[in-house]
This record gives structure tokens, sequence and C-alpha cells, in this order.
């Protein structure tokens, strides 16, 4: 029986896999460097384990045939924790991004895109088993980035309003991770995965502001404010940069779309307008 370990499964889309493994009653655990903190049922097999420790791995790995791994500890504690993970498991599923899809959206240059290719290479040459799921823009950005604003008035202030994106529902992601993570068949793949339509910035705020009842008005900010002012929001100067750069390279053509959801799920990608109808208590006061 293929037994799983979910690693970041507190996250965005680990918390639907985990939800949607669950579901299909498929054997799992989840590691975390807080059990206790973890916020997930009680029923739910949560192991103590610190990625930058790696032989704390090897507790959680007992077992395991096959790994969901996102990674977001610092990158060079990858190589440690990956020769603890091939000791123990035969598969990882690696939750990564489109780096190879040629479209300028995905093709600026940053620090992230080096270290993630550098962990995709790391994987690739650990004799594991390999399958990389390559998530663009995912759909719950917009409660980061929109929402404060929205639930403290009706306009939006925000750079490359005209830049589309093809936003993903992180439930879709979760259930192509679950299809790779329960079957056989998916070494070696790199799956592309997007929401079914390419959306302008613009277009995403005033679809939320359809989902919630309220019309919103959206104001173009400059790419220099921006610098200072999404420093908040974003986190980092270097996240900033590297969405600004995204951003306006995406300019002027639609989104890279893909149906790769519906190949391997047999049902449609949830439009962006599902998923703020459903998350739509997020954006009111």
């Amino acid at each position: 029986m293929n037994r799983i370990l979910v690693i970041g499964g507190t996250g965005n889309v680990g918390r639907q896999v985990v939800s949607q493994l669950e579901a299909t009653r498929a054997p799992f655990r989840v590691m975390a460097r807080n059990p206790d903190a973890a916020g997930l049922p009680a029923q739910i097999e949560v192991v103590r384990g610190d990625l930058t420790v790696p032989e704390t791995l090897d507790r959680c790995l007992q077992g395991i045939d096959t790994v969901f791994l996102v990674w977001v500890a610092p990158p060079a504690a990858f190589a440690g924790a990956l020769e603890h993970i091939a000791k123990h498991a035969r598969r990882i599923v690696f939750l990564t991004a489109p780096l190879k899809t040629p479209h300028p959206f995905f093709q600026q240059p940053n620090p992230s895109r080096d270290v993630t290719l550098r962990i995709e290479r790391q994987i690739e040459t650990s004799g594991v088993e390999w399958t990389f799921l390559r998530a663009g823009m995912f759909a719950g950005n917009a409660r980061h980035f929109w929402g404060p604003q929205i639930r403290a008035g009706d306009v939006v202030r925000w750079p490359y309003l005209d830049a589309p994106t093809a936003p993903t529902d992180e439930r879709d992601l979760a259930a192509v991770a679950v299809r790779t993570l329960c079957e056989d068949g998916h070494a070696g793949a790199e799956y592309v995965l997007t929401g079914p339509q390419s959306l302008t910035q613009a277009a995403q705020v005033h679809t939320i502001g359809r989902a919630i009842g309220q019309s919103l008005r959206v104001e173009e900010m400059s790419p220099d404010e921006a610098q200072s002012e999404l420093l908040p929001v974003l986190g980092s100067p270097t996240v900033v940069n590297m969405l600004l750069d995204a951003w306006a390279a995406g300019l002027g053509q639609p989104a890279f779309v893909t149906s790769t959801v519906a190949e391997l799920t047999g049902r449609p990608a949830r439009t962006f307008f599902e998923w703020a109808t459903d998350h739509a208590a997020e954006f009111r006061v």
C-alpha cells in the first residue's frame, strides 16, 4: 500500500492536499515543526520534523513510499533533507513553478527562480521517482493582494492592472497532487497547472466585487510607488521586484492557460469567480 508523507501540510495548498487525501482514505501523515500549532483535525497523524534538522525527518519517513513536498525552508538545508527523504521514499511530488514555460511572465530572472532550479536538479539526480507540479499564480494571492483594501473601502490601488494572469484555485492544485500521490504513471511528469481563464488584474478585482456584491474601482499605481507601498503586502523587496518584472513582461498578451487540471482530474478547473464566491467572506468587513 502506498503510504504518503505531506511536507508543507499547513500551507494554503498543503491543507487542501491533507483534506482531499483524508477523503480518499489513503494512508498518510503530515510533518510539522510544531504539531500542536498545526491546526489540523485531531484524527490526522501529525509528526514533528524540521527540514533544517535532517535527522528529524527519519521518524516522519518511517514506512513512507511517497512524499508531497512544498519547500519553504532555507535553500542551504535542501540537500540534507533530500538525502534523508531518498533513504526512505521512492517518489517525490514537488510543488514548484512553471520555470520552463515559454511565456514572458514565467521567464524573468530572479533569485527565487535560480534556487528552485537548483532544487529541481537535485531531485532529478537523487535516484527517486519524481513528479513536478508547476503551478502558476494562486487564486488565493488575491486575499493578500487586495483583501485589506477591499475591506477598507471600494478602491484598489495596484500596479500593472492590465497585466493578465490565470489564477489557479488551490483546491484544483490539491486535486492534481492527490492524483499523482495516489496513482502510478506520473514518474518524470511535469504538469503545468493554471486556472481556466486569462484575466487582467483589474478584471480579477472586479470579479471579487461581483462575488461580494460591491462595486469596486481600481487605480493604477506606478512601479516606483509599488516598490515601497507593496513591501508590507508582499514581505520583501525580492518578491516585490519579482512580481513587478513578471507583470510588466506579461502586458499585451493573454496569460498562459492549460487544461491540465481537467485532463488529470476529469472535471473543469474552477473559475476565479467560483473561487471569489467561495471566499467572499474574506473580503467583507
